[in-house]
C-alpha cells in the first residue's frame, strides 16, 4: 500500500523451506490452496531445508540465486513464502528478486481483504492489515528520512516515516472506535437473545471443513459455500428448531487455520465473541481430510487462545460422502451423551441425527413442567410459545393459562417467582389443542 514496488502480476512462485529447528512445519499442500484461493497462479515451487533461517534473506545465497533464476524464467511477478518473514527480510528479498514478496501472514490477510463483504468485516481486515503494515514502513520510500523545512516550518521538523506512523496510528484508533460500536450492537443482540432464553450454537472448525454447507442445511440459508479456504468471513446468525428442545440461534463463523496470524485473532475479537458467548460449540471436522487430527489440534489451540476452551462442544465429522463405508451415526460417551455425529452436509445424510444430538445436549436439563400463568403474563406465554417449548396449553374461563412446557429447573423457578405464576402440583388434563396436538396429557413431575 505504502511501498513503491515493481509492478506485479498474479503469476507466482511458492517457497517452502523445512527448518530443522522448527518441529511444527507448515503444510505445502495447504499453502498451495491458500495461493489459489487468493487468485494467484503458482507456476513453480522452490523447496529446501536449513538448520535455521538466514537473518537477512531467510534463504541461503545458493537457494536465493536458484529462486531468482526460476522467478525470472517464468516471468513471475510475485513470490510467496510459506513462512513468517521479518520486515527486513521481506525488503531484502524484494530488492534481490525485483518483484513483490509476501509471507504467509500477508497472503492470509490478502484473502481476508478479498472476502470481506460487511462493513464490520472490512473494518476488521483493515485493522489487521494496518497492524501488519506498521512494522514495514522503514525505507518503504526513499524520502522517509527527510524532514520538513521552509518558512514557518524550520526546526527539528518531523520525519516522513513519523508522519506515516502517526496517520496509521490515527486510522487504527478510528477503526477501534467503530469496532467498539459494533461490539455494543452485538451485545444488545446477545442481551435480547438471553432475555428470550434463546441458546446460541456456534459452528467452529478448520477452514474448508464444510461449516457454511452445514449452516445452510440446518437453517435453509443460502450462504456462499465453496471448496476453497476462507470462503466464509462475515459471521451470520439464523434461527433453527431442534427436536426435544425448541428454537435456538446458529452462528456461522470464520474458519481457523494453522498458525492463524495474531493480528487476525486480535482484529476479529468482535466476531469471535459469538463463539465465546455460545452455549454449545459444534466443531465441524473434514472426515476425509488427510491431516484431520492435526487440524483438530489447531482448532483446540485457537479456542483456548480466545477463551472458549471450556464451552461444551459436539464434534461433527462432515463429508462422509467422500469416505468409504461410513454411515450416519451418533457416537456417545459412557453416560449416553452425544459426543460425535457422522454426516454429510452436502447430501444431507445424518441431518436428523445431528438435530437430535443438538436437542439432547441443549435440553439435557429440561423437564416437563406444569405452569399456571395469569392473563397478565401473556407476554411470557408468547415467548415460551415462540421458543417451541410448550407441549400443550389450556385457557380457563378466567383467561388463565395452564401450560405443559419443557423447561430447565432454574428457569421454571424464575417463572414461578413472577407475580401470579406458579408450578402446578396436581394432575391436570387440559382441554383443547395447540398446533394440532391433543392436549389430554397428564403432567409429570
Amino acid at each position: 500500500m505504502f511501498f513503491e514496488r515493481p509492478d506485479s502480476g498474479e503469476t507466482c512462485v511458492l517457497v517452502h523451506i523445512d527448518i530443522a529447528a522448527n518441529s511444527d512445519q507448515e503444510d505445502l499442500a495447504e499453502f498451495e490452496e491458500l495461493a489459489i484461493s487468493a487468485g494467484a497462479d503458482p507456476v513453480a515451487v522452490v523447496t529446501g531445508s536449513r538448520d535455521k533461517p538466514e537473518s537477512a534473506t531467510f534463504l541461503g545465497a545458493g537457494k536465493l540465486e536458484e529462486l531468482a533464476e526460476i522467478r525470472q524464467s517464468h516471468d513471475a511477478g510475485l513470490v510467496l513464502f510459506n513462512h513468517s518473514l521479518s520486515p527486513s527480510q521481506e525488503r531484502n528479498l524484494e530488492r534481490r528478486l525485483r518483484c513483490r514478496v509476501l509471507d504467509r501472514t500477508g497472503l492470509i490477510l490478502d484473502i481476508f481483504a478479498q472476502r470481506a463483504q460487511s462493513h464490520e468485516g472490512k473494518l476488521q481486515v483493515e485493522l489487521a492489515q494496518l497492524r501488519h503494515l506498521s512494522s514495514r514502513l522503514k525505507r518503504g520510500w526513499s524520502h522517509l528520512d527527510r524532514q520538513k523545512g521552509g518558512i514557518g516550518l524550520r526546526g527539528a521538523g518531523e520525519k516522513q516515516i513519523e508522519l506515516d506512523q502517526r496517520m496509521i496510528g490515527q486510522r487504527i484508533k478510528s477503526i477501534r472506535k467503530s469496532l467498539a460500536r459494533v461490539h455494543g450492537r452485538r451485545e444488545l443482540g446477545r442481551g435480547a437473545r438471553r432475555r428470550a432464553d434463546l441458546a446460541t450454537i456456534s459452528l467452529v472448525g478448520y477452514t474448508n471443513a464444510g461449516k457454511t454447507s452445514l449452516f445452510n442445511l440446518l437453517t435453509g440459508a443460502g450462504g456462499y459455500a465453496a471448496d476453497q479456504l476462507f470462503a466464509t468471513l462475515d459471521p451470520r446468525l439464523r434461527r433453527v428448531t431442534l427436536p426435544a428442545y425448541g428454537a435456538a440461534i446458529l452462528a456461522d463463523t470464520v474458519g481457523f487455520i494453522s498458525h492463524l496470524p495474531h493480528q487476525l485473532v486480535e482484529a476479529f475479537k468482535a466476531t469471535l465473541e459469538e463463539t465465546v458467548e455460545a452455549q454449545l460449540l459444534v466443531h465441524v471436522i473434514d472426515a476425509a481430510g488427510a491431516r484431520r487430527e492435526e487440524h483438530i489440534g489447531q482448532v483446540h489451540e485457537v479456542l483456548a487462545e480466545i477463551g472458549a476452551a471450556d464451552i461444551p462442544r459436539l464434534q461433527v465429522c462432515n463429508k462422509i460422502d467422500l469416505c468409504a463405508e461410513v454411515e450416519p451415526r451418533i457416537d456417545r460417551d459412557r453416560e449416553g451423551r452425544p459426543v460425535r455425529v457422522w454426516m454429510s452436509a452436502l447430501t444431507g445424510a445424518g441431518e436428523e441425527e445431528l438435530r437430535r444430538a443438538l436437542g439432547e445436549l441443549l435440553g439435557k436439563d429440561m423437564r416437563q413442567q406444569a405452569l399456571f400463568l395469569p392473563p397478565a403474563q401473556a407476554g411470557l406465554r408468547s415467548r415460551l410459545l415462540a421458543r417451541g417449548c410448550i407441549d400443550s396449553e389450556h385457557v380457563d374461563e378466567s383467561g388463565n393459562f395452564h401450560l405443559l412446557a419443557r423447561l430447565a429447573p432454574d428457569e421454571a423457578r424464575r417463572i414461578a417467582a413472577l407475580e401470579g405464576c406458579r408450578i402446578e402440583h396436581s394432575e391436570y388434563r387440559p382441554e383443547g389443542t395447540v398446533s394440532g396436538r391433543q392436549n389430554s396429557v397428564k403432567f409429570r413431575f
